[in-house]
């Protein structure tokens, strides 16, 4: 008896996970790094425990601190940072954006309610409410303050008495705020829910100018760095039935270029027929660079990779600035205005690192080596520059790139009990799906143990995501990739699966064919990872499970209702499963009995379509104040799931929104994911 108590106890000590979820989730999360007009100050959010604070470092030295003072889990977003032409200032926006109800985010359900905001912070701690609103742009003179409430644009000055007024009483919904160089007028995007239109502002005689109106979709407008011109991104306009299915041509998309004061405008650039014929956006401040040497640069896939170009701003052919088998993201224009730094998974297909390279063409140099991930670049004076990294173990920190070495601005971030020695380093595997197309994922294996282990696949949300070996650029995949490490910890096998119709691997990979509603081909890829998971000899085939958010939970769901003899058991957080019902989430003029035969073939892509096969039993997670995928669709599962007699747990939080901003609500959406699964792969 002794020797078999012995036995238990040790098998129960050597399953016990070696930290906790909230250890794993403890470290601060950075994010929406800007620098100061003069390029020798940094600013960021940091969130460390659901608690949202401003972080500065200024040069020399960048010695970085915390210059807010909120103390509460309380699920107010901070962001839009802005400083102010003298780098005195810094505005930024508290609080979410509404819902369709015009409800601001109030995850702590505060009975008061709550309000987006816009502060203004002028000295360390010293923070305060300038008005209600979103999108602070100060002048170029420093004297106001432009931002945009209900759709329109209203301005307040620096003085603690100021008043708000609205500036501007127009159509449409405004976005994009861009003042000139001199502070005399103002460019915005005219959103008019079909087409939009460039307008420009002008202060003198309050007058409004259309840029070279037209019935398409103009945005992304760019001053000319003597404020004559502003050149824009013009797309074609088109009553879309959804976006969730392969775009891979249509009527090419071009750049414009129109004289700010006149309007009038022409086409300086067009892209070709077929590939690349559709626009897809780097992740930037503006999606046209227009540098001092009067050049612009753009994203363009041209070839079917996502890279730069640059043309002469009067017009020319395209010059390829990046080029090969990988795709560009993250970009900036460089201090000197006349180079671009950029992240890309070039070289290194499953990371992001920075390059930068010359507007007027030449070799990308690589700013950033090792196995890291790094991203969001922000150049500062004298070749420095600002950035996020992380790696497998240590999560996302805010760093400088200076003589070539990278640091940690904030070395004592991580809290001493975060677990970074008892971390696994993910193995980078290529897998196959059930149709042979070859995908790309990451296994993190138990740190010890022999025999057969049970498995978990995790699918990511977007679908337009890339996950990495590695803690994650975003926030929400940052959380997913530390309980995956807790997983693991666990003595679970965990696939984390780069499924068709994501990122990072190419435009015809994320355009794949009858993807989403136009025919769920990413199930192929659900049966696939089950199947690779089943043929390596250290996972019991009977022991495998799934989970994933948004995306990756409606293909926890097609897995568990299409093969549960494959998946045994899954979490489903807030994910779709009737395209038909969550299409209307983005359009919200979709009528199904007027598209019978899309909507006959998007019903047959959701889980719905297949309630008589779903046998193993699910976890259900969702907010309902989820403005990504419709409530709605989890009531319809569990409606559906009740008569088919399978069994379903739910765990839902009120007023809570799709990426949960109360860090209380990820400790408890996990532990009762980790309960759930370990229930039925781990008796």
């Amino acid at each position: 008896m002794r020797i078999l108590l012995a036995a238990f106890f040790a098998s129960a000590l050597s399953a016990a996970p070696a930290f906790t979820i909230p250890q794993i989730l403890g470290a601060p999360f950075p994010e929406g790094m800007v620098a100061s007009p003069k390029k020798d100050a940094l600013a960021w959010v940091q969130m460390e425990k659901g608690v949202r604070n401003i972080w500065i470092a200024r040069a020399p030295g960048y010695s970085a601190s915390a210059v807010t003072k909120f103390r509460d889990d309380d699920g107010q977003e901070i962001s839009e940072l802005v400083w102010n032409q003298t780098g005195t200032t810094v505005y930024f926006t508290r609080g979410g954006d509404p819902n369709g109800r015009g409800e601001i985010p109030n995850p702590r359900s505060e009975v008061r309610g709550v309000k987006q905001e816009i502060w203004a912070l002028t000295s360390p701690g010293e923070a305060r409410k300038i008005a209600d609103g979103h999108s602070p742009a100060p002048s170029p003179d420093g004297s106001t303050i432009a931002f945009l409430q209900g759709g329109q644009i209203w301005t307040i000055g620096v003085s603690p008495e100021a008043k708000p007024t609205q500036l501007v009483h127009a159509r449409g919904s405004a976005e994009d705020l861009a003042w000139s160089p001199d502070g005399k007028r103002l460019a915005f995007t005219s959103s008019r829910t079909d087409h939009n239109f460039i307008a420009v502002y002008t202060l003198a005689g309050s007058t409004l100018t259309f840029l070279d109106p037209s019935v398409d979709r103009d945005q992304s407008p760019s001053w000319a760095p003597d404020g004559k011109q502003i050149a824009f991104l013009r797309l074609p306009s088109g009553r879309y039935v959804s976006q969730w299915g392969p775009k891979r041509t249509g009527e090419p998309w071009s750049i414009r270029v129109a004289d700010s004061a006149t309007g009038k405008g022409r086409e300086i650039w067009r892209a070709q027929p077929g590939m690349g014929s559709v626009f897809w956006r780097m992740v930037s401040d503006s999606q046209l660079l227009w540098t001092a040497n009067s050049r612009i640069v753009f994203p363009w896939e041209g070839d079917g990779w996502l890279h730069l170009y640059s043309i002469p701003s009067t017009g020319g052919p395209a010059l390829k600035l990046s080029s090969g088998d990988f795709e560009i993201e993250h970009v900036a224009l460089a201090a000197d205005s006349n180079s671009v730094v950029f992240s890309s998974n070039q070289t290194d297909t499953d990371r992001r690192h920075l390059w930068t390279v010359p507007a007027s063409g030449g070799t990308p140099r690589r700013l950033t080596p090792g196995n890291g991930i790094e991203w969001v670049p922000v150049p500062l004076a004298g070749n420095t520059v600002g950035l996020f990294r992380s790696d497998a173990r240590l999560p996302a920190r805010a760093a400088l790139l200076e003589n070539n070495a990278v640091r940690d601005l904030v070395p004592n971030a991580i809290p001493s009990d975060f677990p970074a020695p008892s971390l696994v380093d993910p193995q980078t595997v290529e897998i196959s799906a059930s149709d042979g197309m070859r995908l790309h994922g990451q296994i993190f294996l138990p740190p010890s143990g022999t025999g057969k282990h049970p498995a978990v696949v995790f699918f990511h949300g977007g679908s337009r995501r890339q996950m990495y070996p590695g803690w994650h650029s975003m926030f929400y995949y940052h959380q997913a990739y530390g309980f995956n490490q807790y997983l693991a910890s666990k003595g679970y096998v965990v696939l984390s699966v780069n499924y068709r119709s994501g990122t990072g691997y190419g435009e015809l990979f994320r355009e794949a064919l009858d993807y989403g509603a136009t025919g769920g081909s990413e199930y192929a890829d659900v049966q696939g990872a089950a199947l690779y998971l089943r043929s390596r000899p250290d996972v019991d085939p009977a022991r495998i499970g799934a989970w994933g958010g948004s995306y990756g939970g409606y293909l926890t769901a097609m897995g568990l209702a299409r093969a549960s003899d494959l998946y045994a058991v899954g979490v489903d957080l807030h994910g779709v499963h009737d395209w038909n019902l969550e299409i209307r989430n983005y359009a919200p003029d979709y009528d199904p009995e007027r598209k019978l035969q899309f909507a006959k073939t998007a019903f047959a892509s959701s889980p719905m379509a297949y309630m008589s096969t779903w046998k193993s039993p699910v976890l259900l997670i969702q907010g309902d104040d989820d403005r990504n995928v419709e409530f709605a669709n989890t009531i319809l599962l569990a409606e559906a799931l009740r008569k088919q007699g399978v069994y379903f747990e739910q765990l839902i939080f009120p007023d809570e929104i799709h990426d949960f901003l109360v860090h209380a609500d990820w400790l408890k959406a996990y532990a009762a994911a980790d309960e759930f699964l370990g229930r039925y792969l781990k008796p």
